[in-house]
C-alpha cells in the first residue's frame, strides 16, 4: 500500500483544496492529511474562520481523505512520515523548494502539484473584505 501525507489548513473548503486531494490521493492508496491546528495557525500568523474540530469534521467527509491528523508544529513533519509509513508527502506548488519539505527527501518522496488557477482561500477572503 502507497501512503501519501499533505498537509495543510483547509478553512473555506474550495475547488482547489478538492483538486489537490484528488490528485493526492490518485498518487497511492491511502491519504493521510495533516490538519493546522488553531494553536499552529496562530503561530503562522494565520487565522481560520472555522475551528480545528469543524475543519476536521469538513475535511473527514471527503471521499479522497482515508485519515487526519493534528499539525501542530512545523518539527513533525518528519516523525509524521516515520510514523505513518509515507511513501510521499504532496504539497501545492506554492510550496516548492521550502526547507520544510525539501528536507524530507532522505526519508519519503516529495511531490509538487500545480495550484488550482483562479482560486486560493486567501482571494476569497480578500474578496468577501478581509474577513
Amino acid at each position: 500500500m502507497k501512503r501519501i501525507l499533505t498537509y495543510g489548513t483547509y478553512d473555506l473548503l474550495h475547488e482547489g483544496h478538492i483538486n489537490l486531494l484528488k490528485r493526492a490521493k490518485a498518487l497511492g492508496d491511502y491519504l493521510v492529511v495533516a490538519l493546522s491546528t488553531d494553536d499552529f495557525n496562530k503561530i503562522k500568523g494565520k487565522k481560520s474562520y472555522y475551528s480545528y474540530d469543524a475543519r476536521k469534521k469538513i475535511v473527514e467527509s471527503i471521499r479522497y481523505v482515508d485519515l487526519v491528523i493534528p499539525e501542530e508544529e512545523w518539527g513533525q513533519k518528519r516523525s509524521d512520515v516515520l510514523e505513518y509509513h509515507i511513501d510521499t508527502v504532496v504539497m501545492g506548488s506554492d510550496w516548492e523548494g521550502d526547507p520544510h519539505f525539501e528536507e524530507l527527501k532522505d526519508l519519503c518522496e516529495v511531490v509538487y502539484l500545480p495550484r488550482t488557477e483562479g482560486i486560493s482561500t486567501t482571494q476569497i477572503k480578500a474578496d468577501l473584505g478581509g474577513k
